[in-house]
């Protein structure tokens, strides 16, 4: 790939992406899956996210981890890919809205944990940009100070809002199971 200037990337920027495909490939894969449920779209996504993240190890300045980079990286191409399909998807809902999302599905008698899981996802590919990137993140086991990095806001406010969307997908599952 050309991504240097001149044309030709660097040894560095290789060995940097390499790194890290090997490392966070499955947990990029999963924030792929979290921002698109269509399996021909989100192998598109997951392209592009490879793809920007390569690129952007040329101008990676080590000022933060390379875990943090990457997750940076991915969220902020998989909200891009979000932004230019909306036109194309339903609208997103906010993270108020989300606890009247899940009375739309249908009552599913014996809810396994792979039914459980992808429930999960339908509820936070629903979220808006910020609170999926943050509920994605803690999801991957980041702390609030590495969340707070990667999204700008502060380790107080990241610590609310997982608190927050936690109870809402809580919700969402008791009453799922109620309707059973």
């Amino acid at each position: 790939m050309d991504g240097a200037p001149g044309g030709k990337s660097t040894a560095k920027q290789h060995q940097l992406y390499e790194s890290v495909a090997a490392a966070y490939g499955p947990a990029l894969d999963r924030v792929a899956a979290a921002y698109e449920a269509d399996l021909d779209k989100r192998r598109d996504l997951r392209q592009e996210i490879h793809l920007q993240l390569w690129r952007s190890f040329e101008v990676f300045d080590e000022r933060c981890a390379l875990k943090t980079w990457a997750f940076r990286v991915a969220h902020n191409t998989a909200v891009s890919y979000v932004s230019r399909e909306r036109r194309r998807n339903a609208s997103l809902f906010s993270l108020e809205d989300v606890a009247e999302v899940g009375a739309e599905a249908p009552p599913e008698a014996g809810i396994d944990e792979r039914r459980a899981l992808e429930r999960l996802l339908q509820i936070i590919r629903k979220l808006k940009p910020l609170d999926r990137q943050i509920m994605l993140s803690y999801l991957e086991d980041m702390d609030a100070a590495s969340i707070a990095e990667i999204t700008g806001l502060s380790p107080a406010n990241i610590s609310m809002k997982i608190h927050r969307i936690k109870n809402v997908l809580a919700r969402q599952f008791v009453q799922e199971h109620e309707r059973v």
